[in-house]
């Protein structure tokens, strides 16, 4: 006779399981060896799904795999019945799959608020564009794979007149001090020192530590995709009295760029572990959040800030280099982040902000909205939209895949509207080309009530990943 003990004593519960467990074993089996029985039972206890074609276990391995999914639906974290309502800018040009996505994110339990960019398009988790508002709890993918990514502007006191009559100068500096792509970076004697190296937190935990050494590596470095440094002319319509610059046109080096694979990999790290402590329903569940009063909340938070002012230290570097390489004199640098995740005060309540491909742009921010390659993009002062969330695009925004540019942008196209506009492409490709972009001004236009326009920087010399390779 089998008891209930010896089924208890192999994994088995209480509940109607056992007591099917124990029918069987007692019942059909009785004839069976003990060991035989109880061997058998543990094994469709652990793989009901093998035994629902064999007529004397059917009904127990059916049983077994309701139960668990009874148990799964338990486990589950329900969402909102509707979606709460949100603000949108740009609408008629933003994509349906971006708007679903965000409704999706507007039904997360801990969601409070949010509001969706013009430039905005459907990434995964949270659509890029997208700017959410939680209560005490970090979204990893609300964040971004490439955490910290931003742009950085440096004005110089060079006229534009010189950089016209030493192209050639500026792109030779401009290859020499610059590396891209997935997996670059730089080796022996190049690379790069910084404080952001000797920070504690890269000893925080054994996995942050054994980053450290690709962040050396990659320091001053750019990743692939849509990243870039690049030359440009500055135009300031009128002087700016915050920034003291006198009206007039410039020399500028705009960079895009984020926190390469040390970002990347703690990204992908802490999203599996959310995924893993948060249980959504399928269709939510790359919007897996850690609560901020968890010691997996606490760590992201300090992991994803590191990698952050990683990013910011990057560009710093790059924009050392080059500086010391053309001799120039900076009169104003302004730099802003995105894919990253803020404390901020909502109707006197401190919620996490999440901006996924957003600026911000609170009440006199600087921020920098880039076009693409040959299209303008604009220096702009935060007018603090609360509606908005106080932000603005990050961009222009995608409205072709990468697959979709390469497929229907031929090189002859692109060749062209880079002549026709003289711009000077150093890598790059047909991903990246500058119809696969929305149209900026219409961006601009649709967002005025959150940022006004300082300055319009016009790209000339752009470099980029050579390999159309990408980490966000």
């Amino acid at each position: 006779m089998i008891k209930g003990k010896d089924l208890l004593f192999l994994g088995f519960s209480e509940g109607k399981i056992l007591g099917a467990a124990l029918q069987l074993a007692n019942g059909i089996f009785a004839e069976n060896k003990k060991q035989d029985t109880l061997t058998l039972l543990h094994k469709v206890r652990k793989n009901p799904e093998l035994y629902l074609d064999d007529p004397a276990l059917e009904d127990f391995a059916t049983l077994i795999l309701e139960e668990a999914a009874i148990e799964a639906a338990k486990a589950t974290i329900p969402l909102k019945e509707t979606a709460d309502e949100y603000a949108v800018y740009g609408k008629d040009g933003i994509e349906e799959g971006a708007l679903q996505q965000m409704n999706i994110a507007m039904q997360l339990p801990v969601a409070v608020a949010g509001a969706l960019m013009p430039d905005a398009h459907q990434g995964y988790g949270l659509p890029i564009g997208g700017v959410l508002a939680t209560r005490n709890a970090v979204i990893p993918y609300g964040v971004g794979v490439d955490i910290g990514c931003r742009m950085a502007l440096s004005v110089f006191d060079i006229p534009e007149d010189h950089f016209f009559e030493n192209k050639s100068f500026y792109k030779r500096e401009l290859i020499a001090h610059t590396a891209f792509g997935a997996g670059n970076g730089f080796q022996g004697a190049y690379r790069a020192q910084h404080d952001i190296l000797d920070r504690p937190e890269f000893g925080m935990t054994p996995f942050i530590q054994s980053l450290k050494d690709k962040a050396y590596t990659q320091l001053g470095s750019s990743g692939g995709g849509n990243h870039f440094v690049e030359w440009g002319i500055i135009e300031f319509a009128e002087n700016d009295e915050a920034l003291g610059i006198q009206k007039g046109r410039y020399l500028a080096l705009l960079t895009h760029s984020g926190s390469r694979g040390f970002g990347a990999t703690v990204a992908g790290y802490y999203t599996r572990l959310a995924k893993d402590l948060c249980k959504l329903p399928p269709h939510a569940a790359n919007l897996a959040y850690l609560d901020l009063n968890t010691e997996a909340g606490q760590e992201y938070w300090m992991a994803m800030n590191l990698a952050g002012d990683y990013a910011s230290a990057c560009h710093e570097v790059i924009h050392q280099k080059l500086t010391k390489a053309i001799g120039g004199t900076v009169l104003a640098r302004v730099e802003n982040h995105h894919n990253f995740a803020w404390k901020e005060t909502l109707n006197g309540e401190e919620v996490i902000v999440h901006r996924k491909g957003a600026t911000p742009a609170g009440k006199g921010v600087m921020g920098i909205i880039p076009g693409s390659m040959t299209a303008p993009g604009f220096l702009v002062r935060g007018k603090g939209e609360s509606s908005a969330l106080h932000s603005a695009s990050h961009g222009a925004g995608r409205q072709m895949s990468r697959t979709q540019a390469i497929k229907n942008v031929s090189k002859q196209q692109m060749s062209q509207i880079l002549q026709d506009l003289g711009v000077s492409l150093i890598g790059g490709g047909r991903d990246e080309a500058p119809m696969a972009y929305k149209d900026i001004h219409q961006v601009m236009a649709a967002q005025s009530n959150l940022v006004d326009i300082v300055a319009q920087f016009t790209p000339k010399m752009v470099r980029m990943a050579d390999d159309g390779s990408r980490e966000d």
